[in-house]
């Protein structure tokens, strides 16, 4: 059975590596990797840390590019892909516009789709953006259905998608976390990052940062910095504050010019996913507008403040594992202060829970797949 595996930024490649790395032990499946490279650095760390060597690149990735050249250039370059692979099913992840556009190239070419990370909705078609449209238009075009919870399966079924279709799985991102932990204890990973890291004061409160969504953008992203300025300002001597600074100019710009000269403020490149893996492992919390870390957060035991105005991830909030803060200077202040301060609420939020899954995700999809046999003729229901 040939299996094609496309993805072109770091998220997907974490979420996909395991995955990946189990089918490869599997007989019955030829397994082909393709890269958009709509991420480029960033996703080749990955690639390297999780020893994955992609088959076939198409190289998308220009200066200043928008969301017309991704879309555009991936339905054209991937034809070649699928005349080369001649696969029986395509895997993609999430919600990027990689996903959606190989989704999409699939289904003109009547080649069944797998997707994994299925389900999620904000039911706000600009939060995030365009993430919440190419995740609904990649639900209408898929025939494998990968839930990460329940509550993904029952907005699909609400979309009218065939239950027979759907399958709670877990989030492979748990599966990769876990995985991640196993190989920084392998490799010494924990020395090393401790020696890297020696600049931040780990007896003190570390508080882990993390910025880059398209609708945070200007004044959301001013917003979000000077709470980050006035939470340094006001609990000097208490805390440490990271923030890997995402590549993007628009994120830079502003990080930079608020934040630069705030001395318990360390603002970082990018960092490996070992790395952020290692610090979200340290540190006390985290503010983020990501949707990876709300998940890898909750299994760490690790309170989020969710610096967005809705989440496609309702379930951390449900557990009390997360609070949405929005870009709001106020709101992201107060409820910071609160877990700094309030030791019984930083308690209540602080504790491990599996609710994206037990790092056994992976196998489940794979086993669903080996069931499925040889009925994989796109045309035809399953």
């Amino acid at each position: 059975m040939r299996l094609l595996f496309v993805f072109g930024t770091r998220p997907e490649a974490i979420k996909l590596a395991p995955l990946i790395r189990k089918f490869k032990t599997e007989e019955d499946f030829s397994i082909s990797i393709c890269i958009t490279s709509q991420h480029r650095e960033m996703l080749r760390q990955m690639l390297d840390f999780f020893e994955i060597k992609p088959d076939y690149d198409l190289k998308i990735m220009v200066e200043s590019q928008n969301l017309h050249d991704v879309t555009c250039k991936v339905l054209q370059k991937i034809q070649c892909v699928f005349l080369q692979v001649k696969p029986h099913m395509v895997f993609v992840q999430g919600d990027t516009t990689s996903a959606f556009a190989t989704a999409l190239a699939s289904f003109y070419q009547k080649i069944p789709i797998a997707h994994v990370e299925a389900g999620l909705r904000t039911f706000d078609k600009y939060a995030p953006f365009p993430e919440e449209i190419n995740r609904v238009l990649i639900s209408h075009l898929a025939e494998y259905h990968f839930c990460p919870t329940t509550k993904a399966k029952e907005n699909l079924l609400k979309e009218g998608v065939n239950e027979h279709r759907i399958y709670v799985v877990g989030n492979t991102v748990i599966d990769a976390l876990i995985e991640t932990l196993e190989i920084i204890q392998k490799r010494g990973l924990e020395q090393i990052y401790q020696k890297k890291f020696e600049f931040v004061d780990f007896s003190k409160q570390v508080l882990l940062v993390t910025t880059h969504r398209r609708e945070s953008f200007g004044r959301p992203l001013q917003e979000i910095c000077h709470a980050i300025k006035q939470l340094a300002f006001n609990f000097e001597r208490d805390i440490e504050i990271i923030l890997p600074v995402h590549l993007n100019p628009k994120v830079r710009t502003v990080v930079e010019t608020i934040l630069t000269k705030v001395s318990n403020v360390h603002l970082l490149p990018p960092l490996s996913y070992p790395k952020l893996i290692w610090l979200m492992s340290k540190c006390h919390f985290i503010l983020t507008d990501s949707g990876g870390i709300q998940e890898e957060a909750s299994f760490l035991g690790k309170p989020v403040l969710i610096m967005r105005g809705v989440t496609e991830r309702p379930e951390i909030v449900k557990e009390g594992k997360g609070k949405i803060v929005g870009a709001n200077k106020e709101k992201i202040f107060k409820e910071a202060t609160g877990l700094i301060t309030d030791k019984a609420a930083y308690k209540k939020m602080a504790r491990a829970c599996h609710i994206y899954g037990d790092g056994h995700a992976s196998e489940r999809i794979i086993k669903t797949i080996k069931a499925a046999g040889g009925n994989l003729d796109g045309t035809k229901s399953l």
